[in-house]
């Protein structure tokens, strides 16, 4: 069965950080590119990150130099660490296989003063 499941989500002030990470598991995660992308209050879905298998990296320009993607495939985990935070961040973040089309439920990501 496959699962993945986000953790880390939560509420932070601007210029806060937050980690998320993802557990994958039921398939070949070392094989498998990863995403992260995410969907705030009445906005269509957007990827944010996406790291191949052997660690190639592309970023959307809103999170470029903020956000770090990461992976660890000892562990079938995915990781985005999120620095500088802003308002327009909020959002529910996803990750997912892309090429296999698995996804994972999300995590709320709430960036409020």
């Amino acid at each position: 069965q496959v699962q993945l499941v986000e953790s880390g989500g939560g509420l932070v002030q601007p210029g806060g950080s937050l980690t998320l990470s993802c557990a994958a598991s039921g398939f070949s995660f070392r094989n498998s590119a990863m995403r992260w992308s995410r969907q705030a209050p009445g906005k269509e879905r957007e990827l944010v990150a996406h790291i191949t298998t052997t660690g190639g990296i592309t970023y959307a320009n809103s999170v470029k130099g903020r956000f770090t993607i990461s992976r660890d495939n000892a562990k079938n985990t995915v990781y985005l660490q999120m620095n500088s935070l802003k308002l327009e961040d909020t959002a529910v973040y996803y990750c997912n296989a892309p090429y296999l089309g698995y996804w994972g439920k999300g995590t709320l990501v709430t960036v409020s003063s």
